[in-house]
């Protein structure tokens, strides 16, 4: 039998890794996200898993990049040259998606989208968790379980929830990792300078409205039977981001 490394194993998804490859569980909509992988590795974006298709278990087959994810990802951005490098990576890979046709029958976690003008593949997951880190330089993206067209502001806004972050200064300094109360405003403009965003106008709107559609977006998903959102409703995880969110509208003076 081959050994298997547990990288994570949840009730709703067991990831192992065999050699230099990470097997999990294939989704309905792991047929379109090969193709977007497939993409990125054609265009040369270096940072992307490559797909290798599915094993005789039934699991989708992806390369394994090797460094620090996780937990662990939180440290990487507390400095302003890890939160720069993390946002020149989400301009990277939305640059990478340009040109992507996806599959006729394509399928996102979200349901059937298509593209419009000004949208690009959005990872739909974009957090320190799921970056790959060697050092302090980033060298690859993981889990795009979520990933859908979209305008990019919404990975934008996303991403800055966590790194700004949007986040009360308990849960700052005890679980994300930064040594005082962050400067807010500053970071959110650190990240929006190496995105290449010509401004912050419109910023803080744009993350306090995914809050809110993320919160939805979690409840419909449970709703649908989805794990592991299933079972962060049951734990009242809902509960958990509207307060995040009534933190964001009462302190968003702390942004700019």
């Amino acid at each position: 039998m081959t050994d298997e490394d547990v990288l994570q194993d949840h009730a709703h998804r067991r990831v192992v890794r065999i050699g230099d490859t990470v097997r999990r569980p294939v989704q309905p909509w792991t047929e379109t996200v090969h193709a977007l992988l497939r993409h990125l590795e054609a265009v040369g974006f270096p940072y992307a898993p490559r797909a290798l298709g599915i094993d005789g278990e039934g699991r989708e087959v992806l390369s394994y990049i090797d460094g620090e994810s996780g937990r662990l990802g939180w440290a990487k951005v507390v400095g302003d040259d890890g939160l720069a490098a993390f946002a020149r990576l989400l301009r990277e890979y939305h640059d990478a998606t340009a040109g992507f046709t996806p599959p006729d029958n394509a399928a996102w976690a979200e349901g059937a989208t298509a593209s419009a003008d000004g949208e690009v593949v959005c990872h739909g997951d974009f957090g320190p968790w799921n970056v790959v880190w060697q050092g302090q330089q980033p060298v690859g993206l993981i889990d795009f379980d979520f990933a859908r067209p979209a305008a990019p502001l919404h990975d934008i806004a996303y991403a800055l929830q966590y790194v700004a972050p949007f986040r009360d200064d308990t849960e700052c300094t005890h679980w994300l990792r930064c040594p005082r109360p962050p400067d807010r405003r500053r970071r959110l403009q650190r990240f929006c300078t190496a995105y290449g965003l010509p401004s912050t106008a419109g910023i803080v709107d744009a993350v306090i409205r995914e809050q809110r559609e993320n919160a939805e977006r979690v409840r419909r998903l449970a709703d649908a039977g989805h794990e592991p959102q299933a079972a962060w409703v049951a734990e009242g995880y809902l509960l958990d981001l509207e307060r995040k969110l009534a933190w964001s509208q009462t302190h968003r003076h702390l942004f700019g």
